[in-house]
């Protein structure tokens, strides 16, 4: 199995938690402010992992790249407050839809900060990506808080593309914690700002929340830390899927043929990068055995 199939992998598994996390803030309603919401989960996320932190050996634990670190922190606050917005006064698919732009971003993205040059083959499969989530998850109307949405997204590709510039000896456990640290402080002022009581099922919500969104961070590093970015970016569309289907369980969404017909286009961009890559690695394989 290549880099580029592991790290496809990881960020559809990735999505799947991210999607969960979409619902869970969905269910909040928008009852608990956004600024204490981030704080919470943040919080939660650096309690989660700080034991398995401890954990490791001390030059595992060290800090490399501080600037990207803290900016990427950053990004989660502003990421997060837009994104908790958007779910709040917009649908779950039409949120969505806005935030599956953030694959789509990370192409010129990869180019401008990383170098990238991606292939016009990896160009057509987003775009043929980017096409199915406007067919699934079509905006119905223009709404303000689309905005939040599209911040979201810039956001989300910004944070995943700065992966690529922390090396890779450095562990998960360790990049999620100092980024999640370096974000504790902003959170911690701007939430006492709108700070209300909240109740225990809203704990609950935003603990899920926090778990999967830390699922989706971890996962997120290593498949941008296997494979440069513009290989695997169109991967992140497999939550759109995850998105439909929780809509049918939680919030009776029913896809109708044309959302069937998006799903396909979304779907066919990463079977057929896992085929051709398989077929062009065996056979690879074989005139190397040849050779010998």
């Amino acid at each position: 199995m290549t880099n580029i199939t592991v790290g496809i992998l990881l960020l559809v598994a990735g999505n799947l938690f991210a999607s969960l996390s979409d619902v869970a803030v969905k269910l909040l309603n928008g009852e608990v402010p956004p600024l204490q919401y981030i704080f919470f989960r943040q919080l939660i996320s650096l309690l989660i992992i700080t034991p398995l932190w401890l954990q490791q050996k001390k030059e595992q634990r060290r800090l490399q790249q501080a600037k990207v670190t803290f900016i990427r922190g950053q990004l989660i606050l502003i990421g997060s407050g837009c994104m908790v917005v958007a779910i709040t006064h917009l649908s779950l698919a039409t949120a969505n839809a806005v935030f599956y732009v953030a694959p789509l971003l990370m192409l010129p993205l990869s180019m401008f900060l990383l170098k990238e040059q991606p292939a016009l083959g990896k160009v057509i499969a987003t775009t043929i990506g980017f096409i199915g989530a406007l067919i699934v998850l079509r905006p119905s109307q223009f709404h303000w808080a689309a905005l939040f949405a599209l911040g979201t997204a810039l956001t989300l590709a910004l944070f995943n593309v700065l992966v690529r510039k922390i090396p890779n000896e450095q562990t998960v456990v360790t990049t999620l914690w100092w980024t999640t640290l370096f974000s504790l402080p902003i959170s911690a002022l701007l939430a006492i700002l709108k700070w209300r009581p909240i109740t225990g099922e809203e704990m609950g919500l935003v603990s899920i929340s926090a778990v999967c969104i830390l699922a989706y961070n971890g996962l997120a590093v290593v498949a941008y830390q296997k494979a440069p970015a513009g290989d695997v970016a169109f991967a992140e569309y497999s939550g759109l899927v995850f998105v439909v289907l929780f809509g049918i369980h939680w919030f009776d969404e029913i896809p109708d043929i044309l959302s069937i017909i998006g799903m396909a286009m979304i779907l066919m961009p990463i079977i057929l990068k896992n085929t051709i890559s398989t077929r062009w690695r065996l056979k690879y394989d074989k005139a190397q055995n040849k050779a010998l």
